[in-house]
């Protein structure tokens, strides 16, 4: 597993499987704040990232959504730190517990066993709430209860699919894993809201100042999507 210190709080830890696939680990007073889980085999290096570098206890697991490869770990973790609490958006979780299919999916398929995670209130102007060092904002498109998570004082913020990126440039969502991809990019407005340092994605690497980029990335998105794509202007 590669580590990688991003900013004073946030620590990057990534595999490789196919495609790179990122976890975040945010230090906090009581323990580490876990920014999804992965894919299983990622717990033993996250555990030991815990335990070594830090020397803290994950205390928390949040969720940008609910996708397999975003709570792969989460069992084993818990099996190590039974007190963890794990979050999701409330719109999220009857998808990762199986009781809905995800848009585009022909059937319903369970990542996250019934009644793990705690909901994740929404609000009208798409905050939700703070969990530990983090603002929660929620971003859907990519699946239906889709939220980032903003590390104010680093200014860093963990986009989880909200985004792929190339060489550090913005771009969009993997189509075939994503519900409403029009829905997608309009959430990418969070990103002029908040005007994060750096942006961290689950599959790619660091982008950096994004909001420098945001007009491009919606202009090239709008001309993908051919005329029928209604984007904030």
């Amino acid at each position: 597993m590669k580590v990688e210190r991003i900013s004073e709080h946030v620590w990057s830890l990534s595999t490789w499987v196919i495609i790179p696939i990122h976890v975040w680990a945010v230090a906090e007073k009581d323990g580490i704040t876990l920014v999804d889980a992965g894919i299983s085999m990622m717990s033993k290096g996250i555990i030991a990232f815990a335990e070594k570098t830090l020397g803290k206890p994950v205390r928390r697991i949040v969720l940008t959504h609910g996708h397999s490869d975003h709570t792969g770990a989460i069992s084993k973790l818990l099996a190590k730190y039974p007190d963890a609490g794990v979050w999701a958006h409330e719109i999220e979780i009857p998808y990762m517990e199986g009781r809905m299919a995800y848009p585009g999916r022909k059937k319903a398929q369970q990542s996250v066993q019934p009644g793990l995670a705690q909901p994740i209130a929404g609000s009208a102007d798409g905050e939700t709430t703070r969990i530990g060092g983090l603002s929660v904002h929620l971003t859907p498109g990519h699946s239906p209860g889709h939220v980032v998570y903003y590390h104010e004082q680093d200014g860093v913020m963990l986009a989880g699919d909200l985004f792929t990126s190339k060489k550090g440039r913005l771009k969009k969502p993997m189509p075939m894993f994503t519900a409403d991809m029009a829905e997608a990019v309009r959430s990418s407005e969070i990103v002029r809201k908040l005007r994060p340092k750096r942006l961290e994605v689950c599959h790619g690497n660091s982008v950096l100042n994004p909001a420098d980029q945001l007009d491009a990335y919606q202009k090239s998105q709008r001309l993908d999507a051919g005329k029928g794509v209604s984007l904030p202007r």
